[in-house]
């Protein structure tokens, strides 16, 4: 576990003490952010649905303490509702009118140095941060970062304020599982590990890909969290519990979530990982013999879509690596009434000499039987003709321009092994900066253009490169061509052995749509974000 992680650990016990201080006081005898027993049966994630091209929502942002002095938080409609799934189609506007009810801290930002402070004009730049302020990221939408709608920068909702978002999807948004959470730097990763997340679902999937079309689905959204007493991670003790849907599934019995499924009937699964810093590898095993998961869209994307045939094509695979805030949608098999065990993995994973410990331990078990209720939610049974390919003829683009990018580590004082580590995403040939809202735009490029970036990682742990506002195309690991490239908003790049080349990746981002302005790129580890992995790029208006 790295030096950072021990830090924001700390952290988390020092905060979780001040705001009980505050809690009675805030919330009387309410228990805002619930949470479930580990064992419980599913529990899907309330639905809602745009209509007449809008969706409307009213979200407080609330927090308390768990049983274990974890700290909680949440988005609640006005009924109650926690972390509902939203639901629109390309072309739809998401308005949310977002309350912040979380009490005033009085503290100063997470991690020293790291305070933000607006500085456009106007009501983006509300106040100074603090430990209570809030922002939400409509995470993979190619929404503009522009204020009122995915801005992340400056935009800073404090204790007590109120602040109206209006998204706009494009008309050619790619339908798909997509997702709301947080992005306040220097504390994302507190209220991702808290909870206040949810998925966004753009509609119409089956029109790109008829095989989903009829089908029952499931939202199923996992989440990390710390291990309660804190022990230290490794063998079977991961450096963070996770959760399905709210349910907890945790160290040391792993007892997984229930999925009562009727037997032998397919489904289509969105699974999220809305860890704020566990990167998940999927495998289905019936009797323990792995099952064939058939991925129809990554990353709210459809797989083999942008070939100009305006149809997907379905990849069946074994295990799906989710870095975390990577989204799978796929279709399943439910097992037979002979099969005994049927479980949903999470694979070991190799985060290198000083990465966080990532075991092997179950998320769901899958309970046949011929009396289980179906999902309630259903795929529409439609053959419409597809909307128009947002990324179409990317492969064949010439690119403009080609960048180096690297991530690197160093602690912030040599001296002491014990000090908090610094996290760095650069461009080959400027000066590492953590970053800060006010250094200038790291990259400069304009509307129209397509780049390829190559980016390496020069730390011995795994880092996950992300791009708001656009996707890119997945060209090359480690030097070698990907035959089948997909477009995704999130990959991982794996950690550096000591020796040798640095490992990488090459991606093909398209600027080619209408975004411009301000936007961040950074590492989706959100403790390597809030420390300082993270900076701007600027795209200008074409000329």
């Amino acid at each position: 576990m790295s030096i950072h992680s021990q830090v924001i650990r700390r952290w988390f016990l020092f905060a979780g003490l001040a705001l009980s201080l505050f809690q009675v006081s805030a919330f009387g005898q309410s228990a805002p952010c619930p949470r479930y027993q580990a064992g419980s049966t599913i529990i899907e994630p309330k639905n809602l649905f745009s209509a007449g091209g809008k969706l409307e929502v009213d979200f407080t942002y609330q927090t308390r303490l768990d049983q274990f002095g974890n700290t909680l938080y949440c988005f609640t409609t006005s009924e109650g509702v926690e972390s509902p799934t939203l639901h629109v189609h390309p072309g739809d506007r998401l308005i949310i009118r977002l309350k912040n009810e979380l009490p005033s801290s009085g503290m100063p930002a997470a991690m020293p140095g790291m305070a933000v402070t607006g500085w456009h004009s106007g009501d983006c730049s509300s106040k100074p941060m603090d430990n209570s302020s809030v922002n939400i990221h409509y995470h993979g939408t190619n929404a503009p970062p522009v204020c009122h709608q995915d801005e992340v920068i400056t935009t800073l909702v404090n204790s007590g304020d109120s602040y109206e978002y209006d998204v706009h999807f494009p008309s050619d948004e790619p339908p798909g599982l997509y997702w709301y959470h947080p992005h306040i730097h220097g504390i994302s990763e507190a209220a991702v590990l808290g909870g206040a997340s949810g998925a966004i679902v753009v509609d119409g999937i089956e029109n790109v890909n008829p095989l989903v079309a009829g089908l029952p689905a499931r939202t199923l959204i996992i989440r990390d969290n710390l291990v309660p007493g804190n022990p230290t991670p490794g063998g079977a003790i991961p450096s963070w519990d996770i959760s399905l849907n709210y349910i907890p599934v945790p160290y040391p019995s792993f007892t997984p979530v229930v999925v009562p499924i009727k037997p032998q009937k397919k489904e289509l699964w969105r699974v999220l990982n809305a860890s704020a810093d566990t990167i998940l590898d999927l495998q289905l095993q019936y009797d323990h013999v792995s099952q064939p998961l058939t991925v129809v869209a990554l990353d709210g994307v459809p797989t083999g879509s942008q070939d100009g045939l305006r149809l997907g094509e379905a990849v069946v695979v074994k295990h799906i690596l989710l870095a975390p805030a990577s989204r799978a949608e796929f279709i399943v098999t439910s097992p037979s009434l002979k099969v005994k065990s049927a479980v949903l993995y999470t694979l070991n994973i190799d985060t290198g000499p000083d990465g966080d410990n990532d075991p092997t331990r179950p998320i769901l078990a899958l309970k046949a039987s011929s009396g289980a209720s179906e999902p309630q939610l259903r795929i529409a049974n439609t053959s419409s003709l597809p909307p128009a390919e947002r990324f179409f003829g990317l492969a064949d683009m010439m690119p403009t321009a080609h960048r180096k990018l690297y991530f690197s580590e160093v602690l912030s004082d040599p001296s002491n092994p014990n000090s908090p580590t610094n996290f760095y995403i650069t461009v080959d040939g400027q000066t590492p900066a953590i970053f800060d809202p006010s250094n200038p735009p790291a990259i400069v490029t304009r509307q129209g253009a397509v780049e390829d970036w190559t980016i390496e990682n020069r730390a011995q742990e795994n880092h996950e490169f992300h791009i708001h506002q656009i996707h890119f195309l997945v060209l090359e690991q480690n030097g070698q061509s990907v035959d089948q490239g997909q477009y995704l908003d999130t990959v991982q790049v794996p950690y550096w052995s000591g020796t040798g080349p640095y490992p990488s990746v090459k991606v093909r981002l398209d600027f080619r749509g209408p975004v411009v302005g301000d936007f961040v790129y950074h590492c989706h580890i959100l403790g390597h974000e809030d420390g300082g992995m993270m900076a701007i790029i600027r795209v200008l208006p074409a000329k």
